[in-house]
C-alpha cells in the first residue's frame, strides 16, 4: 500500500466548514483520515509538510472543450487537421490539470472522436488529465450551427433519434445539442431558438434510454424552458431566462445544473479586441445586454439555490486554455457567490455533475485522493487558484501530478516513527 501525509494543512473540505488544521493520509487512490491521523496508521508514509498550506480537492470545469484551439477563427475549428488537433487536445488535457482541474465535463468536440479518444487515454494512464466525460460534436437543426464544420445536423424527431444512436456509437458520455444562436457569428441571434420541442423530447429520450444525459447550448428564454420540459440535463448559458422559466428551474432544482460559462461573455464584451472583434462590436451585437440580463438572472438563481457550476468555453483566444479559475472570480465578483460557495461549486457540485457525488469533490475518508495544496487561503482570495505558481501540489487517485521539490521528498528511512528529516519527513517502523 502506497502512502502520503499531508501533515499541518489547512483542511478545505468542501462540505460548507472553515478550513480548520490538521493532518490529511491517502492510502493508495484513496483519502483515508482526515483531521486526526495516527501516527500508527502512517508508517511508511511519505510526508508533505504542509505549514499551513490549504488542501482541497481538486477542481470541476462543467463546460469543458479540449479541442478549441486558442484560436480566433471559428471556422479554423473544423478546418485544423486531426492530426494536429489531436496533439492540441491532448495538451489541453494536461494544462487542466496542471490548472488544479481533477474533474471535466466535455461540452462537444470538434471532430468526431477527439474526445472520446483523450478520455480513453486519460483513463488508460497513457496521457495526463483530469476525470473526463467525453462528447461528440454538438448537434444542431439545418440553419442552426454555431460552427459549420464543427456540427452533426439533423431535423425532426427520427433526425435526432439517429443522430443520438450514432454519437453513442462512437463512445460519448454525454450529447450536446445546440439549439440557440450567438451573436459572434453575426448571422445567428442568441435569443433565437432554433429546435422544435419535439425534437429536443426526441434526442433527451433516445439519450436517456441509452443510459446518456444531454446538455445543450441553450441562451434564448424559450429554449430554457424547453429543456426544462424535455428533462434536458445540464443548460449551458441561459442567458435570457424569463420569470416563467426561473420558476421552472427552480421547481425542478433537484435534477437540473445550469453552467452559464460567464467568463465568455465578460471576456467577448471587454478583451477580444486585440483578435478584431472590439468592445464597440461587441455591444453593438449585443453582448453587454446580454452579459446584463445573464448576470440579473444568475444572481436570482443562485438566490433560489438552483445548481450553478463554474466553466465554460475556454480555448478560444480571448478565452485561452489555462485560465479556467477566472471563472470562480466572476461566480464571486459578479454572481453574489462567496468564496467558500463558489469553491463548493467547483469541487463538491463537480462531483454530482460527474455523477460520483459518494466519491469525487471533497476531502472526506473514502474519497478519491483528487487534491490539491494551495500555497494561500482562497476563502480570502479566490483568485490565488487563477496562479499556477500558487498550485505547490496537484494530486489524482493518490498520485502526484505535480509536486514541487522539495515540498515533497522520501527520506529517513531507518528514521525512529515520526523523526523529522529537514522540510520533510517519513514514517518508518522503528528497528528493535
Amino acid at each position: 500500500m502506497s502512502k502520503v501525509l499531508f501533515r499541518n494543512v489547512s483542511i478545505l473540505d468542501s462540505t460548507g466548514a472553515d478550513p480548520y488544521p490538521g493532518d490529511v493520509l491517502v492510502e493508495d487512490d484513496r483519502i483515508a483520515a482526515v483531521g486526526t491521523v495516527d501516527e500508527s496508521r502512517a508508517l511508511h508514509a511519505q510526508v508533505v509538510e504542509g505549514r499551513g498550506r490549504t488542501l482541497m480537492s481538486g477542481l470541476c470545469d462543467a463546460h469543458t472543450h479540449f479541442s478549441w484551439n486558442n484560436s480566433a477563427d471559428l471556422d479554423g475549428l473544423g478546418t485544423m487537421p486531426v492530426e494536429e488537433h489531436l496533439l492540441f487536445a491532448v495538451e489541453s488535457a494536461k494544462k487542466y490539470i496542471d490548472s488544479g482541474y481533477t474533474m471535466c465535463l466535455g461540452a462537444a468536440s470538434a471532430k468526431e472522436r477527439l474526445d472520446v479518444v483523450c478520455r480513453d487515454a486519460i483513463n488508460a494512464g497513457r496521457i495526463p488529465g483530469p476525470r473526463y466525460l467525453a462528447n461528440g460534436p454538438e448537434i444542431a437543426v439545418t440553419g442552426g450551427a454555431l460552427i459549420k464544420s464543427i456540427t452533426k445536423f439533423a431535423d425532426g424527431p427520427e433526425g435526432m433519434r439517429l443522430a443520438v444512436r450514432q454519437l453513442i456509437d462512437l463512445g460519448v458520455d454525454q450529447i450536446k445539442l445546440s439549439m440557440t444562436g450567438e451573436e459572434i457569428t453575426g448571422t445567428q441571434r442568441a435569443e433565437d431558438t432554433y429546435f422544435s420541442d419535439e425534437e429536443v423530447a426526441a434526442a433527451v429520450t433516445e439519450a436517456h434510454r441509452r443510459g446518456k444525459r444531454v446538455c445543450a447550448h441553450a441562451r434564448s428564454a424559450e429554449s430554457v424552458k424547453m429543456c426544462v420540459r424535455n428533462k434536458v440535463d445540464i443548460i449551458y448559458h441561459a442567458s435570457f431566462t424569463d420569470a416563467e422559466g426561473m420558476d421552472m428551474l427552480e421547481a425542478n432544482k433537484d435534477w437540473v445544473f445550469v453552467a452559464p460559462g460567464i467568463n465568455w461573455l465578460i471576456a467577448t464584451l471587454y478583451e477580444a479586441e486585440a483578435f478584431g472583434f472590439p468592445q464597440e462590436a461587441a455591444e453593438a451585437v449585443g453582448y453587454k445586454k446580454e452579459l446584463e440580463m445573464a448576470t440579473e438572472g444568475l444572481r436570482e438563481m443562485h438566490r433560489r439555490g438552483i445548481t450553478l457550476l463554474p466553466g465554460g468555453d475556454y480555448g478560444f483566444a480571448w478565452t485561452p486554455h489555462g485560465t479556467y479559475a477566472r471563472d470562480l472570480e466572476h461566480f464571486v465578483e459578479r454572481l453574489g457567490f462567496t468564496p467558500m460557495e463558489a469553491i463548493i461549486s467547483a469541487t463538491a457540485w463537480g462531483g454530482e455533475i460527474m455523477l460520483r457525488p459518494d466519491e469525487l469533490g471533497k476531502v472526506q475518508p473514502g474519497y478519491l485522493a483528487d487534491l490539491v495544496l494551495v500555497d494561500g487561503d482562497p476563502i480570502s482570495d479566490i483568485t490565488i487558484l487563477q496562479d499556477h505558481d500558487a498550485l505547490h501540489a496537484i494530486m489524482k487517485d493518490g498520485k502526484f501530478h505535480k509536486e514541487d521539490q522539495p515540498l515533497v521528498t522520501s527520506s529517513g528511512l531507518d528514521a525512529p516513527a515520526g523523526q523529522v528529516s529537514g522540510t520533510t519527513r517519513q514514517y518508518v517502523e522503528a528497528r528493535p
